[in-house]
C-alpha cells in the first residue's frame, strides 16, 4: 500500500494536480524542503505548490518507489525535467531554461496517508543547469 500512494502523489504531481496531492497528505503533513525549512500542515504545502506552480513546470520520470515491510516509510527516486519560468527569490533569472535533475524523496506514512516528505536535489546542479 505504501508503496501505491507514493505512487499516487506523483501521478497527481505529474498531472498538476494538487488537491489529488493533498488528498494523499496527512492534515498534519511536515514537508521537508530541499535545503529549506519544515512546513507542517496542507495549507503550507499547498500554497508551496502554488508558488512552485509560478516558477517551475516539471515533469518526473523514471520514477522509482520503496517501502519498508511495515508500511510506515518509504522512498522514491526519480529525474526531475523541467523548466524555469519565473524567476524564484534568491535564485538565478528565469528566462526558460530547461533542466535535468535526478532526485529523491523520503516518506513517513501514517493510517496510509503521508505524514511527511523531505525532497533532496543537488541545488548547485540545478544552478549549474540553469546559469548556463
Amino acid at each position: 500500500m505504501t508503496k501505491a500512494v507514493i505512487e499516487a502523489y506523483y501521478d497527481a504531481f505529474n498531472r498538476s494536480d494538487v488537491e489529488g496531492m493533498l488528498a494523499l497528505l496527512d492534515p498534519d503533513v511536515e514537508h521537508h524542503v530541499n535545503e529549506g525549512g519544515i512546513r507542517r500542515g496542507k495549507i503550507l504545502f499547498a500554497e508551496f505548490c502554488a508558488h512552485m506552480s509560478q516558477c517551475y513546470r516539471e515533469r518526473l520520470t523514471d520514477i522509482v518507489a520503496f517501502a519498508n515491510a511495515e508500511g510506515t516509510r518509504g522512498a522514491a527516486e526519480f529525474v526531475v525535467n523541467g523548466e524555469y519560468l519565473r524567476t524564484d527569490s534568491g535564485l538565478p533569472e528565469a528566462r526558460g531554461q530547461k533542466y535535468v535533475l535526478p532526485a529523491g524523496a523520503f516518506f513517513t506514512l501514517k493510517a496510509g496517508r503521508i505524514a511527511r516528505v523531505t525532497t533532496y536535489y543537488n541545488l548547485a546542479d540545478w544552478i549549474r543547469q540553469v546559469s548556463a
